[in-house]
């Protein structure tokens, strides 16, 4: 009789427990928000945003990385950036209604439900469709997303906005950052930054200069770099909008909506 050998399959630790690191802090955030925290909520769903980029760098760089890893970090990123930022925006909004007349139980809701649908189809399209261009992701990124409300969370909350003043903001920026996720505005991924790789000492200088920065006020830098990185998609599709027609200017033709000498890119995740 012969005996069978059954291969036992195991998952990678390190880059598994920083997916773990995110899924607990954007739990965090929510627990936090609901004990009427939301300082500590914003900053905890900037600290999966860090502990989220770490891991899979860290897979990369130590040849760990595997589809239980991607798999599972889906589902981290769905509750970190994706249900997270959504309850914590509307328990902020509910904790700020004060006597404004606004009918935030109901617009409030219904704003952090679509950013957290968004979410979740955006982070379908990526799983599904092929890699293409790696240095350009298709829509705004699900952490970008997060701290663009957990950004306004903090910034609101630190300037102890009410009413219409903190409400209608936070329903439009909450609402914006749903459509970005789900748009086909093109965003600059990163990933061609090699940190394994020589650079001039002279830029080790922009590492403590954006701490440095970000430290100068925390909630305004932060909302203000997320906003800024938002509105990066539409200047680009803008820009090669503009493009097109001064191409198909010079060549004596109409520009067609479909042309793009950029088109091969298209489809990114």
């Amino acid at each position: 009789m012969t005996r069978k050998r059954f291969s036992r399959r195991g998952i990678y630790l390190l880059p598994n427990l920083l997916t773990t690191a995110a899924l607990f802090a954007g739990f965090y955030a929510v627990i936090a928000a609901i004990d009427g925290d939301f300082v500590r909520a914003a900053i905890a769903i900037f600290v999966a945003m860090v502990l989220d980029g770490v891991d899979g760098r860290v897979a990369r760089l130590t040849g760990t990385d595997s589809d239980f890893g991607k798999e599972y970090d889906s589902l981290c990123d769905m509750v970190s950036f994706g249900l997270a930022p959504a309850l914590v925006v509307y328990q902020w909004g509910l904790a700020r209604i004060a006597d404004s007349g606004l009918a935030w139980s109901k617009l409030g809701w219904l704003a952090a439900f679509f950013y957290a649908v968004a979410a979740a189809l955006r982070l379908a399209r990526f799983n599904s469709r092929p890699a293409g261009d790696k240095r350009f992701f298709e829509g705004l990124p699900s952490p970008s997303g997060a701290g663009l409300v957990g950004g306004w969370v903090w910034l609101g909350t630190e300037y102890q906005l009410v009413g219409a003043s903190a409400l209608i903001p936070a329903f439009l920026v909450t609402a914006a950052a749903g459509i970005l996720m789900v748009s086909s505005f093109r965003y600059y991924s990163f990933k061609e930054f090699n940190l394994g790789e020589r650079i001039p000492f002279t830029k080790v200088l922009l590492i403590p200069a954006i701490f440095v920065l970000i430290s100068l006020n925390p909630p305004v830098v932060l909302f203000g770099l997320f906003a800024g990185f938002a509105a990066t998609g539409l200047v680009y599709t803008a820009w090669r909008w503009l493009r097109r027609r001064r191409r198909a200017s010079r060549q004596g033709q109409q520009p067609a909506d479909t042309a793009d000498d950029d088109s091969t890119h298209d489809k990114t995740a």
